[in-house]
């Protein structure tokens, strides 16, 4: 399986059985390296949370390429107004697809939706935890450090997703927390650097985490397990 980190959190997963996207904020973003255009194919998009920046072009991704949207109940209430294949779940939930079985893992953020000049609820926000080809994927999606991740370590994570930018999310000190926690065979930093307010050095965070492989990718770039 061959994973690609696009910036702030949208993570592209392409397996013989899927080719899915997290949090698909590609319009709008200035550090993703690829337009709509370039992406083909998708088979399921992931949603962690209603906030544009992760929401992102779920509809039109959708609407392409007839992707399974996973999210929580109350974006797929949302959703459904676009008549897009919507599988719906909630926190603690567990489901085999066609793929492998997906997991969604408590956050502790916000998931509103801008709607024109109305907010609507967006439900609980989330993570993800993909199993897909013999490994285990984890997306922490929009989170602060929780003890709930100390549970991850039992699922023996082959790769984790940390956001690292602060102000909205866990900052450095507390992703290495959570990599304590967690401990994942490789971990890659996101959600930094989009925006001044999150800006941050994923080399200082790979300098602080020890007994765990750090990969702090460049945009773009992806790692095969």
């Amino acid at each position: 399986m061959i994973i690609k980190y696009l910036s702030h959190s949208v993570v592209l997963l392409e397996g013989q059985k899927i080719k899915g996207i997290i949090d698909p904020f590609i319009t709008g973003n200035p550090n993703c390296p690829l337009k709509l255009d370039d992406l083909e194919g998708i088979t399921h998009i992931f949603v962690t949370h209603g906030h544009g920046d992760h929401l992102g072009d779920t509809v039109e991704i959708g609407k392409k390429w007839g992707s399974k949207i996973i999210c929580n109940f109350e974006i797929g209430n949302y959703l459904e107004r676009h008549n897009l294949n919507i599988h719906t779940m909630h926190i603690g939930g567990r489901v085999e697809l066609d793929f492998g079985i997906v997991k969604m893992t408590p956050a502790l953020h916000g998931s509103g939706i801008f709607d024109g000049t109305d907010i609507i609820y967006g439900g609980n926000p989330c993570g993800f935890l993909i199993q897909a080809e013999g490994r285990k994927i984890y997306h922490a999606g929009d989170t602060g450090l929780t003890m709930d991740m100390k549970l991850l370590e039992d699922e023996k994570i082959d790769l984790a997703f940390l956001p690292i930018g602060g102000n909205y999310t866990m900052d450095i000190e507390d992703a290495v927390k959570a990599v304590e926690f967690i401990k994942p065979k490789i971990v890659i930093p996101m959600h930094y650097d989009t925006f001044p307010v999150i800006k941050a050095d994923p080399l200082s965070f790979k300098n602080k985490v020890k007994d765990t492989e750090v990969r702090a990718l460049s945009f773009g770039d992806g790692i095969e397990l």
